[in-house]
């Protein structure tokens, strides 16, 4: 079981983006250390940073919380959603004690910032955030979506397979557009790497901190026993959901119909009317899940949003991470993803 730390901004706000990498990460280390984790034992970590200017004075910052074994990462530029913020990051890391294994192909250079591609704990393998980069020399390999698509699905098979793992063995992607006119074309390249039962997706649109990128691909996989959720989309390469092992992965799940196209409440309430309907299918409940994503439109939004998550989760308290970014689909306002925890068997 992994320890999951919502989105955090630096408690301090008054200073630039080196300052407030500093503080977020101090204060992540002793959200973990009370968790029973540590930053060394962090899997993965995903940056929400205001500004892509930003990004080489975060990465110095970032570098030196660690002396070796980064963990993997995800960076996209979005509006942070607290107020005064130029950074927020989501965490996900092992217990103390627990295993953390680094994997990299023996012929790739090693990555030009500070992350790992790929970590290892138990069964689960955690893929950084990739793009069209070649992994040999760390050269930007240049195409349309389709083709930059096609490219991470081939680096994320190469990683794999370091791990001893497969494209089928994926259970979780996320997706990150900075041009939804392209979620066809990046869909048709993604289909051919799931001829059946595709992970679980959500696809957002969101800044990338290159822009000679058009896409960017988090994925994370596991080597336990796999069960894909009943209800799959018709026309969309994904699961409703993916159990393997004890974890459940929820895609992103939207409400929206005629009756509320205006109404993010209403589309909220839906859209975690979904959510509860697919962890139940999967065995569990709203008190098992452990990480909520909430992708929402306009911060004008979150209170709407808010009331209808507090109804819902009641007294439970997941870790929550909210992003303000665009969605897919041009009427939605609101997309909530879950990671829940199955109980064990008595």
């Amino acid at each position: 079981m992994f320890v999951h730390v919502g989105s955090i901004p630096s408690l301090d706000l008054s200073g630039d983006v080196s300052t407030q990498t500093r503080g977020v990460l101090e204060r992540a280390r002793g959200v973990l250390e009370r968790a029973g984790s540590s930053l060394d034992q962090a899997l993965s970590i995903t940056v929400f940073l205001k500004s892509a200017s930003a990004f080489q004075a975060m990465n110095t910052v970032y570098a030196g919380f660690w002396s070796k074994d980064y963990p993997t990462r995800t960076t996209i530029v979005t509006e942070p959603v607290t107020p005064g913020a130029l950074i927020e990051m989501s965490i996900v890391a092992a217990a103390a004690g627990a295993d953390r294994e680094v994997i990299h192909p023996s012929h790739w250079l090693r990555s030009p910032s500070p992350y790992s591609y790929a970590i290892r704990s138990g069964a689960t393998v955690f893929l950084s955030g990739l793009v069209a980069r070649n992994g040999r020399d760390n050269s930007s390999v240049s195409g349309d979506v389709g083709t930059q698509t096609r490219v991470i699905f081939d680096n994320a098979g190469e990683l794999l397979d370091a791990a001893g793992l497969s494209h089928s063995q994926i259970a979780l992607s996320r997706v990150y557009l900075p041009d939804v006119s392209s979620f066809g074309a990046m869909n048709e390249a993604y289909r051919g790497y799931f001829p059946s039962q595709p992970p679980a997706r959500a696809t957002v649109r969101a800044d990338l901190a290159g822009p000679q990128y058009s896409v960017e691909i988090t994925f994370t996989a596991s080597s336990s026993a796999r069960r894909v959720l009943p209800g799959a989309p018709v026309n969309l390469p994904l699961s409703n959901g993916v159990v393997t092992g004890r974890t459940v992965y929820l895609s992103g799940m939207l409400g929206f119909d005629d009756s509320n196209k205006n109404d993010a409440g209403a589309q909220t309430r839906a859209t975690l009317a979904k959510l509860a309907r697919s962890l139940a299918d999967a065995g569990a409940s709203v008190g098992d899940v452990v990480e909520a994503i909430v992708y929402v439109t306009e911060r004008k939004f979150l209170p709407e949003v808010d009331r209808e998550y507090a109804a819902f989760f009641a007294s439970h308290t997941p870790a929550r991470t909210n992003v303000l970014c665009g969605l897919v689909a041009p009427d939605g306002l609101v997309e909530i993803a879950v990671i829940a925890q199955l109980p064990k068997s008595p």
